[in-house]
């Protein structure tokens, strides 16, 4: 991701500043917390794929760099709501928000990013970013009830996780995808296929996220968790229905009460193992990124062309 990085160095920079601008706010507590957010921002990895995208299609202008900004806004308030939904209080190996100023502030600040993100773009006339960003939120809430929803019966079809990591994950790069390439590019086809590339590169992504679960890396969330939290994700699902009916019924019994019992969650971790649900996860992730690759590569071949493709590889290869 470091080479990604060299060719867009100096409108991160730029990025960066625009950012930490956009999130001011007079009220004290307010910008304490706001100052924490920045200070231990993650990799910035949809920031950058707007700034590529734009790059991809000519210079990066304002307009891309309120677009990354929003991006960046929209997505810090999901993590913060998640983490109060989930009861998280870790993010990124630091204390979350709602851990050190409670769920009632967490949520609010949540809102207040989103906010500020809705009227950067309303202030400066950007409807088309907001539109695109906006349609990405709704995907959002629509991917994560869905998913709450069908983990309660734990019926889960490999089309509906699909969906389901399509709407919470894949909809925000793929918006971040499009929203870049709509500040350079003036042919709305080339923006299209911008958008179905993040979607691609965003559903291997989270089959990646998913895949971390069965591992034993420190990644800033327990191995387990999902399994823990009764989250059915790919490697699960294909054990589900491709095993016999007692490992089955097992399975789904300690998934449903017993899974906060160390050694019943490694039960599952192992039996998926067996089972071949990581290798058949891993497939479909390469899958995903390939589709994304050969989209990518309808494009003439660039410096910033080949950032792009060494982000689409990060997201499959990466160790965390």
């Amino acid at each position: 991701m470091e080479a990604a990085r060299r060719v867009i160095s100096s409108e991160l920079e730029l990025f960066e500043s625009h950012f930490r601008e956009a999130v001011k706010s007079r009220v004290s507590l307010l910008d304490r917390i706001m100052q924490y957010i920045v200070k231990r921002k993650g990799k910035q990895l949809r920031p950058m794929f707007v700034l590529l995208s734009a790059r991809l299609g000519g210079p990066v202008n304002e307009s891309t760099y309120r677009a990354a900004s929003l991006v960046e806004l929209l997505h810090t308030a999901t993590l913060v709501h998640d983490d109060v939904v989930d009861d998280s209080l870790e993010r990124r190996g630091f204390f979350s928000i709602n851990a050190l100023w409670k769920n009632k502030i967490a949520v609010l600040v949540g809102d207040y990013l989103l906010s500020k993100g809705l009227l950067l773009s309303l202030d400066n006339g950007d409807f088309g970013v907001l539109q695109v960003l906006s349609r990405a939120v709704k995907m959002m809430s629509e991917g994560e009830l869905l998913q709450m929803e069908k983990s309660r019966n734990l019926n889960l079809s490999e089309a509906t996780y699909y969906e389901i990591i399509k709407g919470k994950t894949a909809s925000l790069l793929a918006s971040a995808c499009a929203a870049g390439a709509s500040t350079t590019f003036t042919d709305p086809a080339a923006v299209e296929k911008m958008q179905l590339f993040g979607e691609k590169t965003g559903m291997a992504f989270q089959i990646k996220d998913d895949l971390f679960d069965y591992g034993s890396s420190n990644i800033g969330k327990p191995t387990g968790n999902d399994i823990k939290e009764k989250k059915l994700t790919l490697p699960l699902i294909y054990t589900l229905n491709n095993c016999d009916a007692a490992l089955r019924k097992k399975l789904i019994y300690i998934i449903k009460n017993e899974n906060k019992k160390k050694e019943k969650v490694q039960f599952v971790i192992d039996a998926v193992t067996d089972a071949g649900g990581i290798r058949y996860a891993t497939e479909k992730m390469f899958r995903f990124r390939d589709e994304a690759l050969q989209l990518l590569h309808e494009f003439e071949d660039s410096e910033v062309r080949n950032a792009l493709e060494e982000l689409v590889r990060y997201t499959t290869d990466r160790e965390f």
